[in-house]
């Protein structure tokens, strides 16, 4: 199983940035999808996910209105798109999928991790 993330970078508040998650190795199809995000001193936290059809997207208040989440199942890729960005916005992004069957929202309990994306906003 492989979790691949790219897109992440240095912006300036203001800007945008398009990560990507490549999945591999499992039914991506199958899973809920989520991007959780490590920023510096923190502890992990979910940001967004997304129903397995990719029709219910999930967001904390923060993120609202600024990212986007969305899934092709085709591709089996996770992509998030994230508008407006502050500098709180920084930090390590992490892709995960989750198995649970009976829960799919920003507290999903991941099966499966990334590597992570370092996102840098200043």
């Amino acid at each position: 199983v492989q979790l691949v993330e790219s897109g992440g970078g240095s912006v300036q508040a203001g800007g945008s940035l398009r990560l990507s998650c490549a999945a591999s190795g499992y039914t991506y199809s199958s899973y809920c999808m989520g991007w959780f995000r490590q920023a510096p001193g923190k502890e992990r936290e979910g940001v967004a996910a997304i129903d397995t059809g990719g029709r219910m997207p999930f967001y904390t208040d923060a993120s609202n209105g600024r990212f986007v989440i969305s899934r092709d199942n085709a591709k089996n890729t996770l992509y998030l798109q994230m508008d407006s960005l502050r500098p709180e916005d920084t930090g390590v992004y992490y892709c995960t999928s989750s198995k649970d069957q009976t829960y799919c929202g920003l507290s999903l309990s991941p099966t499966y991790w990334g590597q992570g994306t370092q996102v840098t906003v200043s």
